[in-house]
């Protein structure tokens, strides 16, 4: 397998290019997430579905630790991929490889040991809580797919190769899907079975993209003789990848404390708007194939030092995917009935999903500007900078809200408006940093 070099040619057709099969690929991606709640809602009920998406944000949180560690390695190969060292480009290949593994590990162990713990600490409903418990600790006792996937991904990413990806998780999705009608609509198998049908189709996606990067001609090639931990790469991947891994633990955080306050309307509310993020997660999908093309786009010409690229890249990526998703978010905002309805349709569940998709819709824009630039100032070799505006305007606004509003007014707006607000304000920041950006900003740091 060849890797694909971004540092010549069209930026428009490549960056759309990278960004499309990516796009489709989370699309499927999505759909076996969402696959466990519309089946869990429709064949066990609200109190099953409040379950299943009460999970989501600790789960995001102990997991997303390590992604960020993985689009941090993206970005050293990228660079060593655009600067044409074939020699760095296999050491943080296998460097990083090795370190997923281990991270795969330590989730694994400590999401199945605390599951209990923190379901206790968000208030998670008593008619709720076995349930929940046993679908995490299945989850997390096969998260080394999720993991290892993502970061087996990130390789080919990194590369310039979306479409091998794309193939892995439409397979995958279709899998998953199928496994969840068997084992929770035929075998009766309840959350555990959604649990087991998703670990399941992520183990598979895991080993195609092994079997693919084993099978590579170029720098990329995996091998496990040569996995081992190089001490400059770790660093680069380390410095990269961890304010990153920070940055998406402490929003994760704060999404566990407004989960918890979810948690205080009862198990209708938790499944009505655990169906709006399902919802918005689709939405959404756009955004993360533009900062993923964005992300290697960026690192390849960084590393080629091409900053004319880099600049207009930069202007394209932005802007288009601020398009997108506020068109998509229009739509949503007029469907948002129907659209929560596929998930239960009990008229309460309804009304809270609606409530929260119909608040934050017309909004979209905002959160995707931020996403975007946050993905460019990674690839700029600044991941400091999102961690700083990330952790500032969303969590630590985001915490305080939820510490003096939601303790004066008990409402369930505040969970919905807390979001466009933060998004808002993430936006402005990174805007007026993009606006001040010159020529020696864009060098590597």
């Amino acid at each position: 397998m060849e890797t694909n070099r971004m540092t010549e040619g069209s930026i428009r057709r490549q960056i759309i290019g990278f960004a499309l099969p990516v796009f489709v690929g989370y699309l499927f991606q999505q759909l076996y997430n969402t696959a466990d709640a519309l089946i869990v809602g429709n064949f066990l009920g609200p109190t099953a579905l409040a379950a299943v998406s009460a999970n989501a944000a600790f789960v995001n949180l102990l997991i997303g630790f390590f992604l960020g560690f993985a689009i941090g390695a993206g970005v050293v190969i990228a660079r060593h991929i655009g600067a044409e060292d074939d020699e760095q480009t296999r050491r943080a290949v296998h460097t990083a490889v090795l370190l997923g593994l281990a991270g795969s590990a330590v989730i694994s162990l400590l999401g199945v040991w605390i599951s209990p713990t923190v379901l206790r600490w968000m208030d998670t409903p008593a008619e709720v809580f076995p349930e929940a418990v046993r679908y995490l600790r299945i989850y997390f006792g096969g998260s080394v797919g999720l993991i290892m996937y993502n970061v087996l991904v990130g390789v080919l990413q990194a590369a310039g190769d979306s479409r091998h990806p794309l193939i892995y998780l439409i397979v995958s999705s279709l899998v998953n899907i199928a496994l969840d009608v068997l084992f929770v609509a035929g075998f009766g198998m309840g959350v555990e079975g959604a649990a087991i049908a998703t670990v399941l189709s992520q183990l598979l996606s895991m080993a195609l993209a092994a079997a693919r990067l084993m099978r590579a001609k170029s720098a990329i090639r995996l091998e496990p003789r040569r996995l081992r931990m190089d001490r400059d790469n770790l660093r680069f991947i380390a410095r990269n990848g961890l304010p990153t891994a920070l940055q998406a633990c402490v929003i994760d955080l704060s999404n566990i404390l407004i989960q918890s306050y979810i948690n205080s309307f009862g198990s209708l509310a938790m499944a009505g708007i655990g169906a709006s993020f399902k919802v918005e997660g689709f939405a959404f999908l756009p955004i993360t194939a533009f900062s993923m093309a964005m992300t290697t786009f960026i690192s390849q010409n960084m590393g080629a030092r091409r900053y004319d690229r880099v600049r207009r890249g930069m202007r394209f990526g932005l802007w288009s995917a601020v398009a997108v998703i506020e068109v998509l978010g229009a739509v949503l905002f007029l469907f948002a009935p129907q659209v929560i309805a596929l998930f239960n349709r009990d008229p309460e569940v309804v009304r809270f999903g609606m409530g929260r998709t119909r608040t934050c819709a017309l909004f979209f824009g905002l959160v995707g500007f931020s996403h975007v630039a946050s993905a460019v100032m990674r690839g700029l070799g600044r991941p400091m900078t999102p961690m700083v505006i990330m952790l500032s305007c969303w969590c630590a606004v985001r915490i305080v809200a939820l510490f003096t509003v939601g303790q004066i007014f008990h409402t369930i707006g505040l969970a919905y408006w807390i979001y466009p607000f933060t998004w808002a304000l993430s936006s402005a920041a990174y805007l007026a940093l993009l606006r001040r950006m010159n020529v020696e900003t864009l060098r590597p740091a």
